[in-house]
């Protein structure tokens, strides 16, 4: 089968070099150079045919098909940008949950520390909640595995499962004696991507944390709520908070704008052939009716945040406060690859301003730029490099977005009363001055760099 391979693409490939020596003068040169770039693909492919059945044959232990290609395949993706990856059956089944914002599990988002999953926060009326899972334990063992050697995801992955199947948790609690053992019952999770409460009896506060199926119609129903607990003589605005936001869904960064945007261009997306260009509009009205908006974004703002953040910015319907944000601006395109066979994520286009601006590489300046008083034990975490520092990622379009690494603040306050980017939000729309601590933005480069997405 190998031999007849690589006959076949010898063959073609004779038969383009052919083509390219035996071209008459005056011929169609671009033919002819097509023909030589025909030509040298195929020579690649031959020679990977080659790679794979050598594999196949002399490696020290026998390899799996499946495992090659798909070696093969991230090999081939992870030479092109950062944000281009293949996903497997698996990978996909996972980001089609995270992109629909449910699956079965306990209800607590976590993070590692020291080698050990910690609990973050229960969500309200999930399983883990209603087990007595609190804020701060230190997660050990599940079903009796140790966590000790597992990644975040394997640890994710391995709490995930079909509802009403059962999960055994060994957790540590400051304070407590010994380790407790918490036997809980998976449930379906609905994600909430949107948090919200009335701040005094002026503002609204609503924190998107993801742009998931789930965000627009939650972001629908905070203003709705909010509407009812302030009378609109009395609220002074909203405070949209979109810090460490790493993005999702472009119809969801498009539609939330448009929720808090009467009419106009969100963004514009350009690939590889003029075409391919789209522009997406505000649709549906301003359910917020006019009320001024502040927008807060830091260096963990990335992807559709920017999106909406630019948009707002962009037409003046937004003060933006904060720390400057990620900077990814690529749009990646799904590609499911048949049945089993997983999806492709490729980046396919840049996404643009209303004002016609890409921030890729460099990320979106507030108007008003506020640092907060990070604590010791966090200093060393509290700053993202961006996406300029991502190896590979896409060059910028000027040539201040190919510096230096640009850092950024991603640090926020757990305690509102030492939130200091908040409270200087919560003093713009009352029209009190922002407090002294916080720079205004350069406003020659703030104009010429409009908020991205």
């Amino acid at each position: 089968m190998r031999k007849n391979v690589g006959f076949l693409l010898g063959t073609v490939a004779g038969a383009c070099l052919t083509l390219l020596v035996t071209a008459p003068q005056g011929a169609n040169l671009v033919a002819v150079a097509k023909a030589a770039v025909r030509s040298d693909t195929y020579s690649q492919l031959n020679l990977f045919g080659e790679v794979f059945e050598r594999v196949k044959t002399d490696y020290v232990e026998k390899p799996e098909d499946s495992a090659l290609v798909e070696g093969a395949i991230n090999g081939m993706i992870s030479s092109l940008d950062p944000h281009s990856r293949y996903m497997n059956a698996k990978g996909w089944a996972d980001m089609q949950e995270t992109t629909r914002g449910e699956f079965g599990g306990l209800g607590i988002e976590v993070t590692m520390e020291d080698g050990l999953v910690k609990v973050v926060a229960p969500i309200d009326d999930t399983p883990a909640s209603r087990a007595g899972i609190m804020s701060g334990d230190v997660i050990t063992a599940i079903d009796d595995d140790s966590i000790q050697g597992m990644t975040l995801d394997q640890a994710v992955n391995k709490m995930k499962g079909a509802p009403d199947s059962k999960i055994k948790l060994k957790i540590i609690r400051k304070d407590a004696d010994k380790p407790i053992d918490v036997a809980i019952v998976r449930e379906i999770i609905r994600v909430r991507p949107v948090r919200f409460h009335a701040e005094g009896n002026d503002i609204g506060y609503i924190r998107i944390t993801s742009f998931n199926e789930q965000t627009t119609d939650g972001l629908r129903k905070a203003i709705t709520e909010i509407s009812k607990q302030i009378p609109q003589d009395k609220l002074a605005g909203y405070v949209i908070d979109l810090r460490n936001n790493p993005g999702g869904l472009l119809d969801q960064a498009v539609s939330v704008t448009s929720t808090l945007m009467q009419r106009g261009e969100v963004v514009s997306t350009r690939g590889r052939n003029p075409e391919e260009t789209q522009r997406f509009t505000a649709r549906g009205g301003d359910m917020t009716k006019g009320k001024p908006l502040v927008v807060l974004i830091n260096g963990g703002s990335a992807s559709a945040s920017e999106i909406v953040a630019g948009a707002l910015h962009d037409h003046k319907r937004a003060t933006l406060i904060g720390t400057r944000s990620f900077g990814k601006g690529s749009v990646q395109t799904i590609i499911p690859l048949g049945s089993g066979n997983g999806a492709l994520a490729l980046t396919t286009a840049r996404y643009y301003t209303p004002s016609g601006h890409s921030i890729q590489a460099l990320g979106i300046k507030p108007d008003i730029e506020v640092l907060q008083d990070v604590p010791d034990e966090f200093k060393t975490r509290s700053e993202i490099k961006g996406e300029i520092s991502m190896r590979g990622h896409l060059a910028g379009e000027s040539p201040e977005q190919s510096g230096s690494p640009v850092g950024s603040q991603s640090y926020v306050p757990p305690d509102e009363k030492n939130d200091k980017a908040l409270i200087a939000a919560y003093n713009q729309l009352r029209g009190v001055s922002v407090n002294a601590d916080a720079k205004a933005a350069d406003t020659k480069t703030a104009t010429k760099r409009p908020v991205p997405n």
